[in-house]
This record gives C-alpha cells, structure tokens and sequence, in this order.
C-alpha cells in the first residue's frame, strides 16, 4: 500500500461551490431473465449430454474474475447440473494474471464471488501453471491451464460483452476466457504483446486451437442488459466458441450493453472502480475514451467527457486498480487502497492496454476537493454538465446538474425523479 502525504490545499477550489444535483432514472426497456441459475444449468446439461462423456468423467469447469451478476448460483447450478449427469466437475479460475497472478490470489478472487466448494458443490482447483497445448500455423504457442488439460473434459462460464480494448468479430467472452483466461499469466502475457490487433485477430484463433486440442464441450453463455441484469443464457457448443454463434451473441450483447444518455459532459464522477466491474477498471465505452496507443480517440464509442474522477477501488476488486489512467482525477481513499504489485502486473501483461491507463492520475483529498477540482478545470467557465454513477455497471440512476436535468425534462428515455439535492460526493450512491 501507499502512504501520501498530501497538503489538502494542492490543486484544491474551496471557493468553487459543489452544484446541486438531481437523480434521473433511465428509462429504455431491458430484457430480464428469471430464473437465470436454472437456465445456467440447463445449459450445463445440454452441452454434456451432447458431448458423450462416460459416467465418473472429471469436467473443469472455468470461471473468470468479473463481477457477473448471480455467478455464485449460476456455478452452483451448472455444478449440480453437471452431476446429476453423472460427471465430477471441478472449478478452476480462469482469469490470466488476475489475482495478483498467483493461484492464492486467483483462489481469493473467486471466494470473493461466492465460487467456493462450500457454496457451488465443487472443489476449486487453482494453479498457474500451464501446458504449451498446440502452436498456431507461425508457430505462436497455446497454453492451457495444466489442471484443465489433465480432466476428461473442459466447459467455461462467462459473460459475453464488448472489449474494453479493440473492435473486432469477437471480443470478450467465452474464447477470450478459452485462450487468455485459461492461458494464465504466460498466455496472457504472450497475446497481450501483439496489442489490440493481436486480440482482435489471434485471440479467436487461439480460442479455436484450444477447443480443437482440448476437449472443450461448450461453454455457458451469460449476457447482462444496460442495467447489470441478467438478460439471456445460451449453451454454446464447441463450434460456436470463437465462431459464428459467439460473433451473433456479442452483436445481441452490444446492444444490450450499458451506455450513459447524454453525449456530451464536462465532468463524470464515478464512484467506483474495479476488475470487478470491468477489465479496465471502468468500462470504455461508457467512459468514451480508450486510452490505448492502437486506438484513435475519435474513432472509439461513447459521449465525450472533458474530465472523469473515480472516487473508490471496489472490495472485490482486490486492490486491483487496473485502468487507474483512465480517470483524470482520484481520491486519496482510492490510491491508498490500491495494491500496486497487483495493479503492475495487470498492467504489464495487457501489454499496449496496461501503458496510458497505467498513468497516475491527479490525487486529490476526498471526494469533495475531486469535485470541485474537476469543475474548475473543465473549462466549462459556466454552469457544468456533470453527471454522476455509482459505477460504469450500473448507470440506470444518476445525479445530474441543472443542464442535464433540462434536458432530460424533455426526453421520453429519462425520467427526474428527485432534487435539487446538495452533491456530496463522499457518500456513495444507493441507486443504479
């Protein structure tokens, strides 16, 4: 951990007042699935009773480090679904160098999540080691995760979302979690080096090569609405990974996939961040900013936000502040919380990804002084368009100022539902 020493007054506008704010819910209709732990498992069943497996075959089933919303009953119910066909599944973490890059660490990260034997019904085996599985046609080594190659048979859970990192026909997902997921640190680190080309056009190969050498049996297929819910769960077999089912499922997910409403803002306040919430700490595409040196800024998704301040790193974010660089401001609470052997390593395996967004950001004292700040420095010179959320997961509530309460006053997707209240930006939002 780091210690500042911080003079309250650096960079500090006590004469900027805080605005009053009100909340603004959003209003576009999102798909909801009940039952979403039953259909986890039925997907489970489908795919092994499509892959044959004899009676007493060992299954490894792989589970990545976000924040998934119902992960613990969505294992739980591909665990049991998994027995009841008379197989002995087993869990192991499927995250690259998360978790510190250790498999203690990565063992921690899913017990945060509720994935452990007590609470799924199957033991969680975790190791960083791994098997060179295959090679690609020049040569480019596969790894696989030495537990997962030694079981009878491998089946992955995850959620399916746009990178945070690249476009491509394939993003983050099942063959994301297949070829860097299961490729632990070494895997990871060896496709990180070729930036976001290399994810774009290796990554799904990679993923192919693995369920061609291993006996990948499909994967469980979560995609979560604009507000963090779960929306649809699909069984998709081994051809469908890194393939055409998995490219229509990430066209479904983006549409799907959380946005904020406004498309232009001097200053968004997050109250969050964490590897929980997003590979990069703070989702991209809601943030309009990319921070890699592949990626043009115009040419990346998202509204244009003059100066983004992230108040806290997330509990189950483990002191992981990957993707610090992206906001333009920070509290003390969020730097002193940070693990930074943790952070680095994140950083230096995602390659190009781990350059700008590994940049330190201002620090500032509280929450207060980072909102006042901001305002000063945004160049707005008037009343700001700011907007506040409690993450980049969860944007259905937000606090505005007066121009974006107007605004949204006159929009038939928003709603204001409160205010004026005073902005405190050291108490967490309750909403979103």
């Amino acid at each position: 951990m780091v210690h500042l020493t911080l003079d309250p007054s650096w960079f500090d506008y006590p004469d900027v007042p805080l605005p009053d704010v009100w909340t603004v819910e959003c209003l576009q209709p999102a798909p909801l699935l009940d039952g979403a732990d039953s259909a986890a498992g039925a997907a489970a069943r489908t795919l092994a009773d499509a892959a044959r497996l004899p009676a007493g075959a060992s299954v490894a089933v792989g589970v990545g480090s976000r924040g998934i919303t119902g992960l613990e009953a969505a294992v739980r119910a591909v665990v049991a679904a998994l027995k009841t066909a008379g197989l002995r599944p087993f869990i192991v973490p499927a995250m690259g160098s998360h978790g510190g890059a250790t498999a203690e660490g990565q063992a921690a990260v899913l017990a945060s999540y509720g994935v452990t034997e007590e609470r799924v019904g199957a033991p969680v085996r975790a190791s960083m080691d791994v098997v060179q599985l295959a090679a690609l046609e020049d040569g480019y080594p596969v790894y696989l995760d030495r537990l997962a190659s030694e079981a009878d048979a491998i089946l992955v859970v995850n959620r399916i979302k746009p990178h945070t990192d690249f476009h491509g026909r394939i993003e983050s997902g099942l063959a994301k979690m297949c070829s860097i997921g299961l490729g632990k640190r070494l895997g990871a680190d060896a496709i990180h080096r070729f930036g976001a080309d290399g994810l774009r056009e290796r990554m799904p190969r990679i993923a192919r090569r693995v369920v061609e050498c291993a006996n990948v049996i499909g994967g469980v297929a979560i995609l979560e609405n604009l507000y963090g819910q779960t929306a649809e769960v699909h069984a998709v077999g081994p051809a469908g990974i890194g393939a055409g089912m998995e490219e229509e499922l990430l066209r479904r997910a983006r549409s799907l996939s959380p946005r904020l409403p406004f498309a232009e803002l001097d200053v968004l306040i997050v109250d969050e961040m964490g590897k929980d919430i997003s590979g990069s700490g703070m989702d991209t595409h809601v943030l309009g900013r990319a921070r890699i040196p592949s990626i043009r800024e115009e040419e990346w998704d998202g509204p244009h936000v003059r100066i983004v301040c992230a108040l806290d790193l997330s509990e189950r974010s483990h002191g992981n502040a990957a993707g610090i660089g992206l906001a333009d401001m920070v509290t003390r609470r969020l730097v002193e919380r940070v693990d930074w052997q943790a952070t680095m390593t994140n950083h230096r395996t995602s390659g190009e990804g781990g350059v700008q967004r590994g940049h330190i950001p201002l620090v500032l004292e509280d929450g207060a002084a980072c909102a006042r700040a901001a305002i000063a420095a945004c160049g707005r010179g008037g009343p700001v368009r700011l907007a506040r959320i409690r993450s980049t997961a969860r944007v259905r509530m937000l606090q505005v100022t007066q121009p974006l309460a107007a605004e949204a006053r006159d929009r038939e997707d928003l709603r204001v539902v409160g205010g004026p209240h005073p902005l405190d930006p050291d108490t967490k939002l309750e909403v979103g």
